[in-house]
């Protein structure tokens, strides 16, 4: 990991010793979202070096698995404590963020230094195909609550779609075992190239940091969720804000970082792979699963989602899907996906969502 990383870390054991001391809630809230970051890289990068250990069949399947886990865990901590909007803002929030900051980004560092970049368009179809799916599981739930008044009913919908997009997914899963799907979910989402894996680290190493990573993320993540709300009042911000742009940024910015930084060595397909596969796992494993848990935890969390954030995810597809369609990339396509972004951006810092 870069030093800042490691800086980070004492930002999070800093945010533990803020607890014990019952300092400000603004003081956790920020050093715990510090020390989140080197946590979601140290559960990629324990995932990355199990992936190089176990090879490339099952090194896929472990990425396809864990590439998103800190959102997950801070999803799943807010849903229990009952912050649905900040629940359902991550989720947009990522798919936005990777499908827009993140490709944006890249296209940008990438077009400056190489200019046009070439890829292979059929896996950014494959993927702009998925995105497509996961818009419809936003559209349909919420046309539906806006024609049915039963909540009840609406709730039993949002289940039935949560399962059927784990099916997809699993199915996704089922054609990375064919040899054709294999490698392209290598090439998706598997480990990075062996020159970038410390070979250093055994798979004894590599379970103890993912173990121990998992474990910090639980726990700075339930002091970041219990002092959100003293936070947002303090700045006057809204839970949908900081769940929009916050929780994502904090949560993968270690695998945005390795996504521009893979474009700046002329590989911008994986950055796109990057970008592309971490929103599908977020609309079709990560959102499924927490409607899921709101079971469990007596919380319902539907996927009726406030008509912006549907609009958001639409334009975000859209536009990803021509970004990619032509199989090449220049420095401009990479402004106007962050301009995009940044004009959502104005919009849901305004918005306010009870």
């Amino acid at each position: 990991m870069p030093v800042w990383m490691y800086v980070l870390l004492g930002a999070g054991a800093a945010a533990v010793v803020a607890r014990l001391l019952g300092l400000p809630p603004m003081v956790i809230f920020l050093l715990s979202a510090a020390g989140l970051i080197p946590m979601a890289a140290l559960i990629g990068r324990a995932t990355e070096a199990l992936a190089h250990h176990v090879g490339p069949k099952f090194g896929g399947l472990l990425n396809a698995t864990f590439g998103n886990a800190a959102e997950l865990i801070i999803g799943a901590i807010a849903l229990k404590g009952g912050l649905i909007p900040l629940v359902k803002a991550s989720i947009t929030g990522s798919i936005i963020g990777n499908s827009l900051l993140v490709l944006g980004m890249s296209v940008v560092y990438g077009g400056l230094r190489h200019g046009v970049q070439q890829f292979d368009a059929r896996e950014a179809t494959r993927n702009s195909t998925m995105m497509l799916i996961a818009l419809a599981s936003m559209v349909m739930p919420a046309v539906f609550a806006a024609v049915e008044p039963n909540h009840v009913l609406v709730e039993e919908v949002s289940v039935g779609f949560a399962v059927i997009l784990l099916v997809v997914y699993a199915a996704y899963i089922a054609f990375s075992l064919t040899p054709a799907g294999r490698v392209a979910l290598e090439e998706e989402v598997g480990p990075r190239p062996t020159d970038e894996v410390d070979p250093a680290w055994t798979r004894r190493t590599a379970v103890l940091v993912l173990l121990a990573a998992t474990v910090g993320t639980v726990v700075l993540a339930e002091m970041l969720v219990g002092t959100v709300e003293a936070f947002t009042h303090v700045l006057g911000w809204s839970q949908f804000f900081v769940g929009l742009v916050i929780v994502p940024i904090v949560g993968n910015i270690a695998e945005h970082f390795s996504a521009v930084q893979l474009a700046g060595k002329n590989k911008i397909e994986t950055s796109i792979a990057i970008a592309a596969g971490s929103s599908t796992q977020i609309a079709l494993l990560v959102a499924p699963i927490l409607v899921l848990l709101g079971l469990v935890y007596g919380r319902w969390l539907t996927l009726v989602f406030h008509p912006l954030e549907i609009m958001a995810v639409g334009v975000a597809a859209f536009i990803f899907t021509f970004v990619c369609i032509d199989g090449e990339s220049n420095w401009l396509e990479g402004v106007q996906l962050l301009a995009l972004y940044l004009m959502l951006g104005i919009v849901f810092f305004f918005l306010t969502v009870e």
